[in-house]
């Protein structure tokens, strides 16, 4: 009798569960041990950070070579990946968050609101906001440049505040909401997969990524909020229901500036090929309501941005890398910062051009409109490239529902560099650590590009894992799919 050795494709989905549980319970000891190093140090922040990306990367690998092939599922293997990812958020939720006090600014604005009191009018150590403290200690003693700093954040973002913090002033209760929105951010891509033909499972790629974890389960970032906004305009849109798209679209700007960028993304011309101004209506007309509720206060309703501007070097172009870069080459050592500016403005804009035939012509397909969104995010993101990790986190989402290794590489280099003594924000470490961050991502671009010109790599990564195809053509294969059936043979 011959015993034959079986094939990987002949084995059985426990074995992906099997392999997803142990990285899973890797991912919450990581967790554990990064609030174990706020207050005693054992392997450092960066020892978590790359210790969870290499078991977050395992996992997204398992679910692309799993037993019997992607098409091959197991009705066990969602549940796990979305009970481990509330498990791992849990861990960093209760204890005092210590990447960012971010948290505390949100959750003073919503009390300074309570007091009935413009959160726009007063720094909070002005002698005026004094009765506030005693109550609110904890909160006012770990506030982030509470002496000169008006608050930063939008209207929709204030009411959001005041609405949380009714229920609960806590810091606890204010990660909780980011949390919760969170699984208002997964809700709605599930429901873009299903939409788009695409597994579920997929959804590990954001729910398992260390940085969600970090930055939203243990820091409580506001950018959670603008990512449930962000996901659920895509739906509205994939669903050419322009008036959904721009409430959602505008509650996202609202609440964190950057995805106004998403716009030309999101916008859609008639039928009849005439311009439509429903969408953008409604965009005007909420930006507007918004901020009338604060505007007792003038033109200080904008807060802090233009200071925090000057602080991030915004004003000088320090803040932006491919400047400081380009400072460094031969003549080009006096390129000023307007000089960089214009050169932004016009890749922006030859992207906008791109989009506008792409992805906003009437007859375009369902989900035309991810590819656009995704290059527009990501240019952004490199052309005035930010130093803190929450800031790139809205760039997951669009990774699960377009997936690209650069992009995805560029997130794990990013949150991992964060973590690393060269995360100074300025001077010479941040510009080393932006020249590796920089490099990683040309280099896993160069790598995909080749992979995708090669036929016989295009044609195994479609056979193994046709939903991970970086690409919005086979995104838009299976939306037609989903919305025009093909005929049956007879």
């Amino acid at each position: 009798m011959t015993l034959t050795r079986p094939h990987w494709n002949d084995l059985r989905p426990w074995q992906t569960n099997a392999a997803l549980l142990a990285i899973g319970f890797g991912l919450i000891r990581y967790t554990q041990q990064l609030v174990i190093e706020s207050d005693n140090f054992v392997i450092g922040d960066s020892g978590c950070s790359s210790a969870s990306l290499v078991l977050y990367i395992g996992a997204i690998l398992i679910l692309l070579v799993r037993p019997g092939g992607p098409a091959k599922t197991s009705r066990l293997t969602l549940p796990i990946i979305l009970t481990f990812a509330i498990a791992a958020r849990i861990v960093g939720l209760f204890p005092d968050p210590f990447l960012s006090t971010d948290v505390y600014r949100y959750a003073w604005d919503g009390v300074v609101q309570h007091a009935h009191i413009n959160p726009y009018r007063y720094v909070p150590g002005d002698p005026a906001l004094t009765f506030l403290r005693a109550p609110n200690q904890d909160l006012f003693d770990n506030i982030n440049r509470r002496d000169y700093a008006h608050t930063i954040y939008p209207p929709v973002a204030q009411m959001l505040f005041y609405v949380i913090t009714w229920l609960s002033p806590t810091v606890a209760f204010m990660k909780t909401a980011m949390v919760l929105f969170e699984g208002l951010t997964l809700y709605g891509l599930s429901t873009m997969l299903r939409q788009l033909g695409l597994q579920q499972e997929w959804l590990l790629v954001y729910a398992w990524c260390p940085l969600c974890i970090w930055e939203f389960g243990s820091s409580g970032h506001l950018d959670s909020i603008c990512m449930a906004f962000i996901v659920f305009a895509f739906i509205f849109r994939f669903q050419k229901k322009p008036i959904l798209t721009g409430i959602f679209l505008s509650l996202a700007i609202l609440t964190k500036i950057y995805p106004i960028v998403l716009f030309p993304a999101l916008y859609q011309r008639r039928q009849d090929g005439k311009l439509d101004w429903k969408m953008p209506g409604v965009v005007l007309a909420i930006a507007v309501a918004s901020y009338s509720v604060y505007l007792s206060v003038g033109k200080q309703v904008f807060g802090f941005l233009g200071g925090y501007a000057k602080e991030e070097g915004m004003d000088t172009g320090t803040r932006y890398f491919p400047l400081e870069y380009a400072q460094h080459l031969p003549g080009l050592h006096n390129l000023s910062n307007s000089a960089f500016l214009v050169f932004a403005g016009l890749i922006m804009l030859a992207l906008v051009m791109w989009t506008w035939r792409t992805a906003c012509q009437p007859n375009s397909a369902p989900a035309s409109f991810l590819k656009p969104a995704m290059c527009l995010a990501f240019a952004m993101m490199l052309l005035f490239s930010p130093h803190y990790p929450w800031y790139i986190a809205w760039l997951i989402p669009l990774v699960v529902l377009t997936p690209s290794l650069t992009v995805f590489t560029y997130i794990c280099t990013l949150f991992y560099m964060c973590t690393t003594r060269w995360a100074t924000g300025t001077g010479a470490p941040q510009y080393y650590l932006n020249e590796i961050l920089y490099s990683t991502t040309i280099i896993a671009a160069a790598f995909e590009l080749s992979l995708f010109r090669i036929p016989t790599t295009r044609r195994w990564m479609r056979q193994l894992a046709p939903y991970s195809f970086p690409s919005v053509p086979l995104v838009l294969h299976h939306a037609d799919l989903h919305h025009h059936p093909r005929p049956e043979r007879s």
